[in-house]
């Protein structure tokens, strides 16, 4: 992922920003729960290289999927952002989640296609928003929240286009907002009246956690639904820290009524180092939040000459 990478990682200030005070509107309207769900997974499930350490050593590329299910409980759905999958498609995607032992259950998150955010720019899109909508709600159970990514050239006056789209969505289908452009966050009084319009239009934000970005980490709510995009440096040490401070914010919104957590954990590069970190933030959660999530299985690699 190219958004926010920076050369040097050392030199970024990774610390959480403070709470938004918009998010005490959220929590003055819920009530804490014992039970938060929490959906935490990565970006991608066709790796070869997690082969013999989170898929079996015998794994093929046609059951990476199966197998991923059994490991985390949801995923970034990056490719429907590329292209509107088609029904068979999205029977496979059952399938294949269909008996998975990790609760609460498997979670696909699709992001909206960049044909109707990026090429559209959310205009004039309506058929191609009924094909997509219609395909990822034929996911039944197995649909989480969904994407919608504006380009980082979507300023803060197209406002009313993003009103506009989001009105014609309908209600049962979970969105989840990401800006891009910073302007929506340099300003306090254009991202007030953002927070505004999702929260009474009953759609979420997504936030990301990112070295080259920190605007993006804006640390607003407009429910009780955290919609988080982590992205890791490859296993530098401060990816560890970071879900350190992560997890300890976390049980304070748990305990003022967080109600629901997706967390999508990128380990950086190729994704090779995201099964690791995401057993860290697994571990951290259940020890810390007092969960009982599902820990993945990761296998040592076996170095070679080791066995002789």
């Amino acid at each position: 992922m190219e958004f926010g990478k920076v050369p040097d990682v050392d030199a970024v200030d990774f610390s959480l920003p403070p709470d938004h005070p918009f998010n005490r509107k959220v929590w003055d309207n819920v009530e804490p729960t014992a039970h938060p769900e929490v959906f935490i997974g990565g970006p991608v499930w066709a790796n070869k290289n997690y082969i013999g350490k989170v898929y079996p050593s015998q794994a093929r590329e046609r059951d990476f999927l199966h197998y991923y299910t059994r490991q985390f409980n949801t995923v970034e759905l990056n490719s429907t952002h590329y292209h509107i999958p088609s029904p068979s498609m999205v029977e496979k995607w059952k399938q294949e989640a269909a008996g998975s032992p990790i609760r609460p259950g498997f979670a696909y998150c699709p992001k909206f296609p960049q044909i109707i955010s990026h090429e559209h720019g959310l205009v004039a899109a309506e058929d191609l928003t009924e094909e997509f909508v219609d395909a990822v709600l034929s996911l039944e159970e197995y649909l989480g929240t969904t994407f919608l990514q504006l380009p980082p050239s979507f300023e803060p006056a197209r406002w009313p286009v993003v009103e506009r789209y989001l009105k014609s969505l309908p209600d049962d289908l979970e969105v989840a907002v990401e800006f891009r452009h910073p302007t929506w966050f340099s300003r306090p009084e254009v991202w007030q009246r953002t927070l505004e319009g999702l929260y009474a239009l009953r759609r979420d934000l997504v936030m990301t956690d990112v070295a080259g970005r920190r605007d993006v980490l804006h640390m607003s709510l407009t429910s009780p639904v955290l919609v988080l995009r982590f992205i890791g440096n490859e296993g530098h040490p401060s990816d560890y820290r970071r879900v350190d401070a992560w997890v300890e914010r976390l049980n304070e919104w748990f305990r003022k009524g967080l109600q629901t957590a997706y967390l999508f954990v990128h380990g950086g590069g190729e994704n090779d180092t995201a099964p690791e970190l995401i057993r860290y933030w697994v571990r951290k959660l259940n020890t810390v939040c007092g969960l009982n999530l599902h820990e993945p299985t990761i296998r040592p690699e076996v170095v070679q000459g080791s066995l002789f």
